[in-house]
């Protein structure tokens, strides 16, 4: 529901609002110059203005102040009528007043769009569209976030979505104010807000002298300039004139002969409300909020853009169907949030009809079994949103699975998903399979997940459900390669050989960037040690990914890789030598990350795992405390970055460092040096430590279950460290 309302206002108004957040953006750049380079204010009375401006300007006929302090006189100059805005201290003109004509274009343009009402009510229609996206909006980060206590927590994600957040949070408060003003101003204009008790009723006697000048009235004496609105004199011998005073306090006419206050009405709650609002929008009288509130605007498009590209993979995929449910023996349901699914969907649906399977695929919100006669096996794709969350196309699938009276007859595979930094990594499939088991639905396989789109995990579950299915094929599934760079080899590294599980670790040098790339901002990117280099082996449009040693900073591009058997990337990498290059591309990897500060880091890895730790350690310049654990088979074969660790020891950059060797005389597992230090450990967690775990599956699952011992009765548990964002892995 809350998906639905942000998307597709969100795509309906997209170039309305993007036409109206700019040109506000352009003009909230006319108060803040009219604030800096209008006269200086100065402490003065209304009657003290006046006084001045009719010594200058005999023939003044009104006098205005506007919120920005700006003081404007309207008078008659060789028979024309002349505004000049004021120097208070003198009373003499500034400059002669006109609205430039790009500011009164940019007026229209963002009021009306130059179409009188049906413009405003357009406009208008815009802002409360931007009201529901930014409430939608804030929603689904709070629950993207795991609840609003960690709304501004680190940014997950990449590409188009991270760059999405990122800029909602940093605007999504400002268009909040600017759409929920724009509203109340345009019922404003249309007459549905009370317009408050406006001016008092004309004075029907006055005294009928004339003369009284600005200092001799005690009411403008005893009226600041910074509360005056608007000062018009009377006509010139007009006996039954008078002078008009309006202020933020209300409005009244005074005689122009005795000085004495005529009528007087106050200002309503309304109309100050409306002066407020009116402040708040245009960012007249408050220039420095104009300028965040412009700023704030900027995002739209950029959220405009990214909003559209998210949507573009799903709407392209999100009805693709092969046969009619009624006639296939295979039903594939996906429930895809950006559409990425699909595609792993397609992949498997041509596979299974070239091994002679009749395919229906369709999302998960039209799961409906009643159809479904033919049917020998379903299968469920089925990624997660934010937090444990259903994506878009799985909507209201748990409800309707669970109204049924009765489990479909075809067995089910369920396939997760997402991406395992996030707490309840695949947690809309987890749920998935324990309702499936609940209303005791067949299992054709049980579940598995894929991490990060990895078309290794999808391969391997392919082959398993091959042979559940005894049907030959294969799951290859290949994305768009990415636009790739080459990168020179400068150094390598090796180790292992005699133990026959050779490790190389490979600098590379940064590339070179012109003017002109640098101008067009086509250079490298900037990375950090724990973001990801993915590598377009020889051969291959699949890339494989390596944990960054280094940092940009660092001013090269460090990985460590172990050649697996048969590997075709790794196999590659490991024969490099100086001078030779790879084709590789960089992902950030935000959710990897140490967080500055001084609280303490434990660093846990085994083997080529050490690569990024290797990079957190080199760059902890300011020596904030870190704990490194690190897991190898033997010091004289797998003692990787030994020389680094022991010179980042004795400068600080390391406060401790403990080994474990599974190939020496006592074996050692790196979860073993943890549980033998279990005292220290709970000490440094106790403390806010945060833990950084690299390596493979089965000894992150150990360092996991070993933590969990430590931490038995003491509070915290892994699963409320990685929703704090103190407990990140990187696993392979």
């Amino acid at each position: 529901m809350m998906r639905s309302l942000h998307r597709w206002p969100g795509v309906v108004v997209a170039i309305l609002v993007t036409v109206v957040a700019l040109s506000g953006a352009a003009l909230s750049v006319f108060p803040a110059y009219q604030a800096w380079t209008g006269p200086v204010s100065v402490e003065a009375s209304v009657a003290d203005i006046a006084t001045r401006v009719q010594v200058r300007y005999p023939s003044v006929e009104q006098i205005r102040r506007a919120p920005s302090g700006r003081i404007t006189a309207y008078h008659t100059e060789g028979g024309g009528a002349v505004s000049s805005i004021i120097d208070p201290e003198t009373g003499s003109a500034v400059e002669r007043v006109g609205t430039p004509t790009v500011q009164r274009f940019l007026t229209n343009l963002h009021r009306s769009l130059f179409l009188g009402d049906p413009g405003r009510i357009a406009v208008a229609t815009g802002a409360a569209a931007m009201v529901v996206l930014c409430l939608s909006g804030l929603s689904m980060l709070a629950r993207r976030a795991g609840g609003w206590r960690h709304i501004l927590s680190r940014n997950r994600g990449t590409g188009d979505g991270r760059r999405h957040a990122t800029v909602a949070r940093l605007t999504v408060a400002g268009l909040l104010l600017s759409s929920t003003t724009a509203l109340w101003m345009a019922a404003s204009t249309f007459g549905f807000v009370p317009e408050g008790n406006g001016p008092p009723p004309f004075p029907t006697a006055v005294s009928g002298k004339m003369g009284a000048t600005p200092g001799a009235i005690t009411l403008l004496r005893d009226t600041p300039i910074e509360d005056l609105r608007l000062l018009s004199f009377p006509v010139a011998g007009d006996e039954t004139d008078v002078l008009t005073l309006k202020t933020t306090e209300g409005e009244g006419y005074i005689d122009q002969g005795t000085g004495e206050l005529l009528t007087w009405s106050d200002v309503s709650t309304f109309e100050r409300a409306g002066e407020v609002i009116s402040m708040l929008h245009t960012g007249r009288g408050a220039a420095l909020l104009g300028l965040l509130l412009g700023f704030s605007a900027l995002g739209v498009p950029i959220l405009s853009w990214t909003g559209v590209r998210l949507m573009i993979p799903a709407l392209r995929f999100g009805k693709r169907t092969s046969v009619p449910a009624d006639q296939a023996d295979t039903i594939i349901l996906v429930g895809s949030e950006g559409g990425s699914t699909w595609a792993f969907a397609e992949t498997l649906r041509a596979a299974l009809e070239a091994a002679g399977a009749r395919v229906h695929t369709s999302p998960m919100t039209s799961f409906a079994p009643g159809p479904w006669r033919k049917a020998e096996r379903v299968i469920l794709l089925a990624a997660t949103h934010g937090d444990g969350d259903a994506p878009a196309s799985a909507r209201n699938f748990l409800e309707r699975l669970d109204a049924l009276s009765e489990a479909p007859k075809a067995p089910v595979a369920i396939l997760g998903f997402g991406d395992r930094f996030y707490p309840r990594f695949c947690g809309f499939a987890q749920d998935v399979a324990e309702a499936a088991k609940a209303k005791g639905w067949a299992m054709l396989l049980s579940m598995e997940t894929v991490d990060r789109q990895s078309p290794q995990d999808f391969a391997r579950w392919g082959r398993s459900l091959s042979q559940a299915l005894h049907l030959p094929f294969e799951l290859d599934h290949e994305a768009s390669p990415p636009a790739t760079i080459e990168l020179g080899l400068l150094s390598r590294r090796d180790y292992g050989a005699d133990v026959q599980a050779p490790v190389s670790i490979l600098r590379f040098a940064l590339p070179k960037a012109g003017l002109w790339a640098r101008l067009t901002g086509r250079t490298f990117p900037t990375f950090e040690a724990g973001d990801l280099i993915g590598v377009l082996p020889e051969g291959s449009t699949c890339p494989r990914f390596y944990s960054l040693a280094s940092a940009s900073s660092d001013g090269f591009l460090e990985i460590c890789v172990r050649r697996q058997p048969a590997g075709l990337c790794s196999s590659q990498l490991t024969t490099l030598e100086p001078g030779q290059t790879m084709k590789a591309f960089l992902r950030p990897n935000p959710n990897f990350r140490i967080e500055a500060g001084t609280r303490p880091v434990l660093l846990i890895g085994a083997g080529t795992g050490i690569g990024p730790l290797a990079g957190f350690a080199r760059s902890n310049t300011k020596g904030q405390p870190m704990h490194l654990f690190f897991g190898a088979r033997h010091p004289s074969s797998d003692a990787l970055y030994a020389e680094e660790i022991a010179d980042w020891r004795a400068d600080g950059r390391l406060s401790s460092v403990t080994t474990a060797y599974s190939r020496c005389t006592a074996p050692l597992y790196v979860q073993d040096a943890l549980h033998r230090d279990a005292v220290r450990v709970a000490r440094l967690i106790s403390e806010g430590a945060q833990i950084m775990v690299c390596g493979g599956r089965d000894m992150a699952a150990g360092v996991a279950s070993v933590l969990t011992d430590i931490l038995a009765g003491q509070g915290p548990t892994i699963a409320s460290l990685k929703a704090e964002g103190r407990y990140a892995e990187d696993v392979y």
